[in-house]
């Protein structure tokens, strides 16, 4: 495994962030930013202490990095409590109140950038230029949501479609669903708990939140930025919890939507767990990026490369299967091993990193047992395949069943199975046998084939020209099959946080 040094190896994301040169970890800057030793849950809009249960590692060192309160039964009680409290002052904020709340929330996220990155660093083991990518999403993110939170716009209907309805006309708007529970994951500790607080905000909904216990500062952060604003007491409550601890925010009839990001069997689960009360689900999947014979080879190159490695292969849009037209199958090979065999890896804090630790040895375990399983059964191994802990090397293979689990289940880490095929139907046809359907990426100089594509992936998403890692924060993103339920990106979140409600007018002639 290649260790950190000066020069290359780095795939550039074409996300931007807001700051040139952040003073991180790494960087020059004589004064580094430097993280707390203990940091405190937020009950109803407020910081309280009352353990330091939760201990947070350094993902790249396994030492304990700081402490967090951990929420129990009675706690996350009280935060559903505050929340139905909060329900009709939320409700009955004004538009441009939403909007300065979201606002606030930007020009801290400006302010304290170095700090949300290297909250990413230590606990996410996200390199740096990952995690400063990610904060630039969240401030992002939250200016979308301002935006679209001026823009809660109805219709006008017209109901006198048949002789009965002459005289009526209708009018419809959203109004907020009510208190929201919301549970995110480890691998964007930052963006995707803002793609479920800043839609809520926007539509002025309380929440309670339980980040990943694994990575939970990054939502404390926005919590401790939230509790200088003026939103209603109850408004939100940022609960880290075990997962045993964890049932309120699925069970409790007080919430009217749950929505989840994380795996797929904890998301079905909860579904069936939930009740009443709407659900949206993110979860996983095995993403395909198809090469034809057209594609520019060395333009995919760096996009693949990017998609299949970057922050580990932790991405649940992360390439996982790349499918290679015949005329162009051993170069573009040839291309993918060289690159991947350069990639730097090593501390996520060092500027010259791309791969850093897996989540956690047990992760980076299981998916060197896959990458075992997948040679047992025939698989060739091109490069990579060593672990050490939580590192394991970037990996691709070839000639793996599409039994083995390294190819039909939900890899997250570092690895990536090629295959070929001759005629597009057949790679549209590989691309679709999943039980995942996330995003699809097809390199091609075609537009009749981007059609195709567009019709018959079975698919959330077709990228064109990029991968299927590829999102922007406005985009309608989510899945189908089991991929999940409903679509994230502001506008999409808010509508399902709100409810249409309807009025009906019966209007009679004037004397």
């Amino acid at each position: 495994m290649r260790r950190p040094r000066a020069g290359g190896g780095r795939v550039e994301d074409t996300r931007q962030t807001d700051k040139a040169a952040p003073a991180c970890a790494g960087a020059t800057e004589p004064k580094m930013t430097q993280l707390k030793s203990t940091y405190p849950l937020y009950l109803n809009n407020k910081a309280a202490q009352p353990n330091t249960d939760l201990a947070v590692t350094d993902k790249f060192t396994g030492e304990v990095a700081f402490r967090v309160a951990l929420a129990d039964a009675k706690t996350i009680d009280e935060g559903i409590a505050g929340n139905v409290r909060a329900a009709e002052p939320m409700a009955r904020m004004a538009a441009y109140e939403r909007q300065d709340v979201l606002m606030h929330c930007v020009g801290r996220f400006k302010e304290r950038f170095d700090e949300l990155a290297l909250a990413l660093c230590v606990e996410a083991g996200k390199p740096i230029k990952d995690a400063e990518g990610e904060v630039g999403r969240l401030i992002d993110t939250f200016r979308i949501a301002a935006e679209e939170s001026v823009r809660m716009t109805g219709e006008v209907q017209p109901l006198d479609i048949s002789p009965r309805a002459k005289g009526y006309m209708g009018i419809w708007k959203r109004v907020p669903i009510g208190p929201c529970s919301f549970i995110s994951p480890f691998n964007f500790p930052l963006n995707l708990a803002a793609h479920k607080i800043a839609p809520a905000i926007a539509v002025g909904c309380p929440f309670v939140m339980k980040p990943a216990s694994r990575t939970p500062l990054g939502a404390i952060i926005m919590g401790e930025v939230l509790a200088e604003t003026n939103l209603p007491e109850g408004a939100f409550s940022i609960l880290p919890a075990s997962r045993d601890g964890a049932d309120l925010f699925t069970t409790d009839d007080r919430l009217k939507l749950l929505s989840f990001t994380g795996s797929p069997d904890v998301g079905w689960d909860l579904k069936a767990r939930c009740g009443k009360k709407k659900v949206v689900l993110e979860l996983g999947g095995n993403a395909a990026v198809i090469i034809d014979e057209d594609a520019d080879l060395d333009d995919a190159l760096e996009r693949v490369i990017f998609g299949a490695f970057y922050q580990s292969g932790q991405s649940c849009i992360g390439v996982q299967r790349i499918i290679i037209h015949d005329s162009v199958y051993d170069r573009f090979r040839d291309m993918l091993v060289a690159r991947a065999a350069a990639l730097i890896a090593g501390d996520p804090k060092d500027r010259a990193t791309f791969i850093g630790p897996m989540i956690d040895v047990k992760e980076a375990a299981r998916l060197d047992g896959w990458i075992q399983e997948a040679q047992a059964l025939g698989g060739k191994l091109l490069c990579g395949g060593k672990r050490e802990g939580a590192m394991l090397e970037a990996t691709l293979l070839e000639n793996v069943p599409r039994t083995a689990s390294a190819v039909a289940e939900e890899a997250f880490g570092p690895l990536a199975i090629l295959s070929r095929f001759s005629h597009i139907k057949d790679a549209f046809a590989e691309v679709n046998d999943s039980k995942f359907g996330l995003q699809a990426g097809i390199f091609t100089r075609d537009v009749f084939k981007v059609l195709e594509a567009w019709d018959h992936l079975d698919v959330g998403g077709v990228v064109i020209n990029d991968v299927p890692s590829y999102r922007v924060d406005n985009m309608p993103y989510g899945g189908v099959k089991d991929s999940g339920l409903g679509r994230e990106g502001i506008r999409f979140a808010m509508e399902d946080m709100t409810e249409i409600r309807n009025l009906v007018i019966r209007r009679k002639p004037l004397d």
